[in-house]
């Protein structure tokens, strides 16, 4: 063995003893710290990698000196921008213990880390209001989960032409329409990768200020296809939350044939708010389902999960064959189901946070960023210098400034505020504007005021 590494090996207890200090240390200061530091100078990256290691301790002393510091607090109560979670206590101690278990947990020859991952896909259904019609299976986010639910709709799509787009390729399918209102960038994404193309993406028109799409346009769109195609619902959209009336849109298969994905990142997390859940509403009636955990249910990236009614397609298109692999067999095997032969126990951390809080506790999370965004909206819709561009549905802010938006006015605001909140622009309705979205189970009342305070004195120095 390599005498750095053995040293490392004889040391761990203490090394790791020094990590857990750093880290807590890093925890510790989550709140006061920049939450976007100021950029640093441009530098040349490190040359060659040295021939002899320096070990733990100096590596981790290096990290601390020259890194850390130029992280952004993502994980903290006043990271606003995308839509990003943070790790619940329970959480982080799952991933720390994923890393130290380090299970491939793709195979039945070694089967507790997909046993693991089934129990808590479970959980997580009937956090949603699923029902066991739908099976869950990880992945790495809300791009990969929404890339596997449209996998398996075009397996659908082959399978209603007499052919299989996973065996003769998606060629075979000839066009292909996917219908949506205001699609998440990840769809079309998707399918560029499936081979579908981005031009088969096609929007249909919304409702009048609004960003739900018109369930009148979506029969008519559905009237003009030629053959059966695929529908994605939104379950709320990036920029204001909205939700396409689900129920109304799976009542359309009555009388058109067409696969539902339903892409309900993080509005799927309405479901534990019960002045909520009502956007929820027919989510189970989808065919797909994507919901991105490293969103509200605040566990470490990179986490989501994808539900499906239909496994046996999902094995169709996912199946490997090797040797040393299991059959597919009425459960198969989880590298049978997903892009990756090979994922970490993502499922760990997920399965920590809910066993540690339930559903109690994440619905307090839930609720307590809702009351935070709404404060924030009024506090916003109250100050002359900005303008509120849509309702505060749920945990999305969307607004800008009540004169001479411009890009560059907006990118000053936002860099000016950085050091308290960090936010991220958008353009809404041909506007430019800037997003926060609340979804940290840290994040507070006091956080929104001191996050008021920011916007009020970035404006006040771009004016």
């Amino acid at each position: 063995m390599d005498p750095t590494l053995a040293a490392d090996l004889a040391d761990l207890p203490a090394l790791l003893d020094a990590t857990h200090r750093a880290a807590a240390a890093t925890l510790a200061t989550l709140a006061e710290r920049p939450v976007v530091p100021p950029p640093a100078p441009p530098e040349a990256p490190a040359p060659l990698l040295p021939d002899l290691g320096t070990g733990l301790a100096d590596t981790l002393t290096a990290f601390q000196e020259h890194w850390a510091p130029r992280f952004s607090a993502s994980a903290g109560p006043r990271y606003l921008g995308f839509v990003t979670g943070g790790a619940t206590p329970a959480a982080l101690a799952g991933d720390w213990l994923t890393a130290a278990h380090d299970q491939n947990s793709n195979s039945a020859l070694d089967p507790a880390g997909q046993d693991l991952e089934r129990e808590t896909t479970a959980w997580l259904r009937d956090l949603f209001g699923l029902t066991d019609a739908h099976t869950g299976t990880f992945v790495s986010g809300a791009t990969m989960s929404n890339t596997t639910g449209l996998a398996i709709a075009r397996e659908w799509l082959g399978e209603r032409a007499g052919v299989s787009p996973a065996e003769d390729g998606a060629a075979a399918l000839g066009p292909v329409r996917v219908l949506s209102g205001a699609p998440h960038s990840s769809i079309a994404k998707a399918l560029a990768v499936l081979g579908l193309g981005r031009a088969a993406l096609v929007t249909v028109p919304t409702l009048p200020g609004r960003e739900a799409v018109d369930p009148a346009a979506l029969e008519r769109a559905l009237a003009d296809a030629p053959g059966p195609c695929v529908v994605v619902a939104n379950a709320g959209t990036v920029n204001t939350v909205d939700f396409d009336d689900l129920r109304a849109v799976a009542a359309l298969r009555e009388r058109h044939d067409f696969w539902l994905h339903t892409d309900a990142a993080f509005g799927a997390f309405a479901a534990l708010s019960p002045e909520h859940a009502h956007l929820t509403d027919g989510l189970d009636a989808a065919d797909s389902v994507t919901v991105d955990l490293h969103k509200w249910l605040n566990v470490p990236y990179d986490s989501a999960v994808l539900f499906t009614r239909r496994r046996d397609l999902q094995a169709r298109v996912f199946q490997n064959a090797a040797a040393y692999l299991g059959p597919l067999g009425d459960q198969p095997d989880l590298v049978h189901l997903t892009p990756e032969n090979s994922h970490r126990l993502r499922a760990l951390a997920a399965w920590f946070t809910l066993r540690a809080y339930g559903r109690q506790g994440h619905r307090e999370i839930v609720e307590r960023d809702i009351s935070c965004a709404r404060e924030l909206g009024a506090e916003l819709d109250g100050d002359p210098a900005f303008t509120l561009l849509a309702p505060v549905r749920l945990n999305v802010v969307c607004f800008t400034l009540a004169a001479d938006p411009t890009p560059a006015r907006l990118t000053a605001l936002r860099e000016a505020a950085n050091g308290e909140v960090f936010v991220t622009p958008t353009v809404y309705a041909g506007t430019p504007a800037l997003r926060a979205a609340f979804s940290n189970w840290r994040t507070t009342s006091a956080d929104v005021h001191r996050a008021v305070r920011a916007l009020r004195r970035a404006a006040e120095g771009t004016a």
